[in-house]
């Protein structure tokens, strides 16, 4: 690998002017179709082939009315007034007959005549009805609907629209996201001690992102993009587009320092350094697309998303920022007598401590202490783990102060927690002479006796509120909307739903039709159910891959469990935290959570994606030096304190890097958004600071010699990936004692 990657690195850096304008162009190609095509967004979440998603499109097969999108229309009197007197009930009937005018309005429920009054009095429920899927909403469809308010408004009520035709409408960024952008800046500045290089690395990063972003926007006219996917994409792409070319560059500047050909020096930067990079590259987009394996479109294509812009970050690392480096040329070397240079001639001749090797040495001093003080750290900080709730967003994480939570919080004070959350038993096959009846029986047997109000049923199945009847135009279905008392996101809802389907044999004995439990509640549940029935097999497929993928690299047993230990707790203290601050409510003013509850379904599985690749990253970058140290002839432990001199210092500002990407997120209003950038930030600290640089080097120098034992058998049958470039240094005739070139991260 090494040698072919030297070459395309020789290759790119001789082409310099041709690979430049390849990029550029890819560049143009893609904002040019970006801007003529355009994107959209997309954020049904669905589990094809469950019962709950069968049952829903067969439902919009059957009625489009029935299936289609819906919004909620909330009044409110002023405190002291009622909801029935003349002025008031004249604003809701005048609204009513306005939003049924709208476009793809089907049909707006009168209030009064379906008595959806609170029982204090004091509020009315509106239900507007689309012929069309949430999708398929035209613009300005519910605006029209906001609109029509006007006159309740004007009239004195508080009126709030929201309801299930309100998805997602993009993450806005803002100039707020790009400040760990800055702070990168900054950071590569540090570390580089040039505004060159650090302005060269930053360039390559955007690029990358830019073609990569724009790449997966387009895709959005042939697939379903969710509005979290770019973002997602964005936060990943340039974190580890900064960090690749960190790696690479990183180590040119340490080779010219030592007086080599600039040239020579692109060559074996990218064939050592760029080995690696492929290697962390390909983990992250083997866990992202991993993603797909869970079986549910919209998490598989944000999965392939980010991993498509990872590729890009790994494609731009190779050929551009070479390309770029033959045109700097020898301006990047630190000039001589430069603290750079003092520090770079230090570092080689191993004449000065570096903070990096003070550390690892106090870590090592006593390894089995470190290893107990950190692995009991984070095994307390993961104790919140326990209590991970999954679920999907809906309005009650949309911003405060937004209509459409507005209107979910006034539903649930005024109407119950459950009228935000209905779930839907579907019977298809009736006989229409039958029908009516037949439905009628089965909302008995759910909500129990009739009620007060024509059509509904109370008192049934545990937790359900009431059950209303309805039967479609063409008399061969019908359908009970069931509220349960809870709301959509607590545990009796979902046992309700699986009541309902343990119910289900007996009522099609009754009524000799199909019955189906569907609705938006219950497709969220099955999808929660399955992405954490799946966190387990997900989580066993990563760590698998870690040790294959770690055995290869290294060609050592212990080294691979080592570090899918400390992927382990990493991902145990991100998840602990995650469920501190947003389900359990710490410092939630702090980081601008609004309100508390589940953590989105989807979480867990691409936290434990993106940490693995980033984990890995770390570990190849810090431990291959120090396996480097002691394949030349360096005890252990004098190994280990080695190769984090070298080392440490890039994996440092890479995580420095990735973290201030990511933090740049949490404050985004989007709760997608802040969980997932809030539970990378948090892992990213952990992993690169307690487990790669802290636990890390004090289990290989417990273990000694044994940690770098592969038995013989084993040994013959592994390929030799060299990702450390050995072959490439006794190729160059350049390879000599233990200050050899081959090195990763320095």
């Amino acid at each position: 690998m090494s040698s072919f990657l030297a070459r395309l690195g020789r290759a790119s850096f001789r082409n310099r002017g041709v690979v430049s304008l390849i990029w550029l162009a890819v560049l143009a190609a893609v904002l040019a179709f970006l801007v003529g095509v355009g994107g959209s967004f997309d954020d049904r979440f669905s589990i094809p082939g469950s019962e709950s998603q069968e049952a829903l499109d067969r439902l919009r097969e059957l009625s489009p009315d029935a299936g289609g999108a819906g919004a909620e229309i909330v009044f409110v009197a002023p405190e002291g007034h009622t909801i029935v007197e003349p002025s008031y009930a004249a604003a809701i009937g005048a609204v009513v007959q306005a939003a049924s005018q709208g476009p793809q309005v089907a049909n707006v429920t009168d209030p009064f005549a379906s008595r959806s009054i609170s029982p204090d009095g004091r509020a009315a429920l509106a239900n507007v009805s689309f012929d069309v899927t949430r999708e398929q909403l035209a613009d300005g469809t519910v605006q029209a609907v906001q609109d029509a308010t006007a006159t309740a408004e004007d009239a004195g009520l508080e009126v709030a629209v929201g309801g299930n035709a309100f998805g997602s409408t993009g993450v806005q960024i803002s100039a707020l996201e790009f400040i760990g952008v800055a702070v990168a800046v900054v950071v590569l500045v540090i570390t580089f001690g040039s505004l060159l290089a650090a302005g060269m690395n930053l360039l390559t990063a955007l690029i990358g992102v830019a073609v990569g972003m724009g790449g997966l926007l387009l895709t959005s006219n042939l697939v379903t993009l969710s509005s979290s996917a770019p973002t997602l994409a964005l936060m990943i792409g340039l974190a580890v587009g900064i960090d690749y070319a960190l790696f690479i560059l990183s180590r040119h500047r340490t080779q010219l320092a030592a007086g080599m050909d600039p040239e020579e020096s692109v060559a074996r930067a990218t064939g050592t350094a760029g080995s690696a990079v492929v290697f962390a590259g390909l983990t992250v987009v083997i866990a992202l697309a991993g993603l797909s394996v869970v079986g549910i479109p919209f998490l598989t294509v944000m999965g392939l998303g980010a991993a498509g812009t990872v590729l890009v970050a790994v494609l731009v690392a190779l050929t551009l920022l070479p390309a770029l480096l033959g045109w700097a040329g020898r301006r990047l070397a630190p000039k001589p007598g430069s603290r750079a240079a003092r520090r770079e001639r230090a570092d080689a001749e191993g004449t000065v401590r570096s903070g990096g090797a003070r550390w690892t040495q106090l870590a090592t001093r006593r390894p089995l202490l470190t290893v107990l003080v950190v692995i009991a750290g984070l095994l307390v900080v993961a104790i919140p783990a326990k209590d991970l709730d999954l679920a999907l967003p809906d309005n009650s994480t949309a911003a405060v102060g937004s209509t459409q939570r507005v209107a979910y919080d006034l539903v649930s004070r005024y109407f119950g927690p459950g009228v935000n959350g209905p779930l839907v038993v579907l019977l298809d096959g009736l006989d229409p002479a039958t029908a009516t009846p037949a439905a009628q029986q089965v909302a008995a047997t759910i909500g129990g006796v009739p009620t007060g109000t024509p059509g509904q049923f109370q008192g049934g199945l545990d937790d359900v509120a009431f059950a209303a009847p309805q039967v479609l135009p063409d008399g061969t279905a019908a359908l009970v909307t069931v509220i349960p008392d809870s709301g959509p996101h607590d545990d009796a809802t979902s046992a309700l739903v699986t009541d309902l389907r343990d119910l289900a044999p007996q009522l099609e004995q009754q009524t000799g039709a199909n019955v189906a439990v569907t609705g938006q509640t219950a497709v969220a549940i099955d999808v929660s159910d399955k992405l954490g029935a799946a966190l387990l097999p997900f989580a066993i497929i990563v760590v698998g891959l870690a040790l294959i993928l770690l055995l290869l690299v290294f060609r050592s047993v212990l080294v691979p469990l080592t570090a899918a230990i400390g992927f382990l707790l990493s991902v145990g203290a991100s998840f602990g935290a995650v469920v501190a601050v947003f389900q359990w409510g710490w410092f939630a003013d702090v980081f601008g959570i609004e309100a508390t509850g589940p953590v989105l379904s989807f979480l867990p599985v691409i936290l434990m994606a993106v940490l693995f690749g980033l984990a890995m990253d770390y570990e190849v970058f810090l431990v291959s030096r120090m396996r480097e140290e002691y394949v030349h002839g360096a005890q252990p432990r004098a190994a280990v304190v080695t190769g984090a001199r070298h080392a440490a210092r890039v994996v440092v500002a890479a995580a420095l890097i990735m973290f201030s990407v990511f933090a740049a997120f949490v404050h985004i209003d989007d709760a997608t958004v802040k969980a997932i950038a809030f539970g990378l930030a948090v892992g990213i600290l952990v992993d690169a600071f307690l487990v790669r640089m802290t636990l890390v080097p004090a289990l290989l120098a417990l273990l000694g010699r044994s940690a770098w034992w592969l038995p013989r058998w084993l040994d013959r049958v592994l390929p030799d990936l060299d990702v450390e470039g050995a072959k490439l240094a006794v190729r160059t005739g350049r390879h000599s004692d233990d200050r050899a070139p081959a090195l990763l991260g320095t």
